[in-house]
């Protein structure tokens, strides 16, 4: 099962919120995934199989050895569903 890591920068607000938005539109797709959320400092030590949160946060994570989504917009489930529809 893949697993989706929801990162921002506490690990607190904004990436809980992304994370219940995530379930809601992987259901949607009718797939299945791992989702936790957590914050930018413990996400580099997590391995996932994909990383998701703002772009400006999440750009660090993006080494090239990371499968790294990056949203403009936190809140928008069209951004989110072409995000993972692109990702998984």
């Amino acid at each position: 099962m893949k697993k989706i890591l929801v990162v921002c920068g506490n690990g607190l607000g904004s990436s809980f919120i992304v994370e219940m938005n995530v379930r809601t539109v992987l259901k949607q797709l009718g797939m299945e995934a791992e989702v936790s959320h957590t914050d930018l400092a413990t996400s580099k030590t997590e391995k996932a199989d994909l990383y998701l949160g703002a772009k400006d946060l999440v750009d660090v994570l993006d080494d090239g050895t990371r499968n790294v989504a990056k949203l403009t917009n936190l809140l928008d489930l069209d951004e989110l569903r072409s995000v993972l529809e692109e990702h998984l």
